[in-house]
């Protein structure tokens, strides 16, 4: 089913964010709980994983009131990331279908900036990102297969 989501990055502190976020709502995290970008294959052309930040945060999530989605990252500046309040929260939106999550992709970023194309990528999902022509961030996740 459809649904929207916030996604938040952080610096390097997600984890303990979201721990004391599940200790305001409850709750476990969702999946099999925190994803670390250690577990993460080799990007090709991407440079290595640095020792230092494969223990941190790809991707966890938590359900929070009324079924609402909190999500979070680690984007630290070895990764070419520079967190600030504006680019540190994106809306996700999780449509049912590829067709309605192209269209809805195509149209937020026209006269914005397409940070993602839209791909499957290796978790399964066909993703992509955008910033709109307000600035507002944008994240798309489908899991549809082709």
């Amino acid at each position: 089913m459809a649904s929207v989501g916030t996604y938040l990055n952080f610096p390097r502190n997600t984890e303990e964010a979201f721990n004391f976020y599940k200790s305001v709502f409850g709750g476990e995290f969702t999946g099999d709980g925190i994803m670390r970008f250690g577990s993460m294959p080799p990007q090709e052309g991407a440079p290595p994983l640095a020792e230092a930040d494969k223990n941190l945060v790809m991707h966890v999530g938590l359900s929070i009131l009324g079924g609402h989605m909190l999500m979070g990252t680690d984007a630290p500046e070895s990764m070419g990331f520079k967190v600030a309040m504006g680019n540190n929260s994106y809306i996700c939106l999780s449509p049912d279908t590829r067709a309605e999550t192209k269209r809805l992709f195509d149209a937020l970023s026209t006269g914005g900036k397409v940070e993602m194309e839209l791909q499957d990528m290796f978790w399964g999902s066909y993703y992509g990102s955008c910033t709109d022509k307000f600035g507002v961030q944008w994240m798309f996740d489908c899991v549809e297969k082709a």
